[in-house]
């Protein structure tokens, strides 16, 4: 009897297993409450598709064909992505979501899908500025415009993927950036090697492909605090800030149910899904986690989930009373004993 390769079994797992789990959460979604668009692709697409929409994901390696890279796709027309998203397609691991999304949410992804990550495929403009960055740009800025470290004495160069950036990086003190550098960074001025039409370009591609919004509500810069605002480091005793109460022993049994094959049920991060899982899961009893986290941190970062990660906004899926009770098993179980433990 001829067995089928090894590689073929572990791929068939891992798609069968993400496709049962979206499934399961999908069932418990509220009918006739359609999410927004950055959200329905971060719990949906991202974990194929990546966070940026390049196909640079944890399963890329896995999936033959490999997941689309939307920012390299100028043939995809908008009523074929919205007949690939509602049908699947046949020979690759993109399955049919007509049953999981509503007609409104399919085309309001696709939509979403092109206004974010594909225009730069579809702009020529765009194009000839991916062309600059590639040659003058990456070697500092990184290929995905995630920086890295500058030489001695140097201030390391810019990210641009983080939500700083896109708060403090207009485009005309880009321009001027890139016109006339920065002193003392390693920064040089562009004005002397570079047309000003060149110019523009690249700083037009960096904040359209480079310096992608965050989902709505998801890994923003107030991650770590709670929704009142407060720094977690005021106090690791607040309430939750939409005056619930948790229980904790329902919270428990949520938790074993829903965040365990993740997070492990002893909360180190290292639950039975964890090996296919790239950013790791979050370690609850890891120090920085509980000097960090208070009751409304872990209710934000529960509820909105995590840009970036698998880490689905479980406001689509829980109620905010089965979020205030997993939150406060999270906090009494890993955050306080693992204090009183040390």
């Amino acid at each position: 009897m001829n067995r089928p390769p090894l590689l073929a079994c572990a791929l068939l797992t891992i798609v069968i297993m993400a496709n049962s789990l979206v499934a399961q959460a999908a069932e418990r979604l509220p009918r006739g409450n359609a999410a927004k668009p950055d959200v329905l692709y971060h719990n949906y697409c991202s974990v194929c598709h990546g966070d940026r929409g390049d196909g640079n994901s944890r399963a890329k390696n896995s999936l033959v064909p490999p997941p689309k890279d939307f920012t390299r796709a100028p043939e995809l027309t908008r009523d074929t992505m919205i007949t690939i998203i509602t049908h699947g397609k046949p020979g690759t691991a993109m399955s049919a979501w007509k049953t999981q999304l509503s007609e409104k949410e399919i085309v309001a992804l696709a939509d979403y899908i092109r206004a974010t990550f594909m225009r730069v495929s579809l702009d020529p403009k765009l194009q000839r500025g991916r062309v600059v960055y590639a040659q003058n740009c990456m070697v500092c800025h990184g290929e995905r415009g995630q920086g890295a470290a500058a030489g001695a004495g140097l201030i390391p160069a810019r990210d641009f993927t983080t939500p700083q950036a896109r708060n403090e990086l207009t485009r005309d003190r880009m321009l001027n950036a890139v016109t006339n550098g920065r002193p003392n960074t390693a920064m040089a001025a562009f004005a002397n090697r570079l047309p000003g039409a060149d110019i523009e370009a690249v700083v037009d591609y960096i904040r359209t492909g480079l310096m992608l919004p965050t989902a709505s509500g998801i890994s923003g810069t107030n991650a770590h605090a709670g929704r009142d605002g407060k720094s977690v480091a005021e106090g690791m005793n607040l309430a939750f800030s939409n005056g619930l109460k948790g229980d904790p022993v329902k919270g428990e049994k949520m938790y074993m149910a829903n965040c365990a094959t993740c997070h492990g049920t002893k909360g180190d991060g290292k639950g039975p899904r964890a090996y296919f899982i790239n950013p790791k899961p979050r370690n609850f009893i890891d120090k920085n986690f509980r000097l960090a986290f208070n009751r409304p941190a872990i209710y934000t970062a529960v509820h909105d989930g995590r840009l970036g990660a698998e880490m689905p906004a479980w406001s689509k899926v829980l109620s905010d009373q089965e979020i205030t009770d997993v939150s406060e098993f999270v906090f009494r179980r890993f955050v306080q004993q693992g204090k009183n433990s040390q």
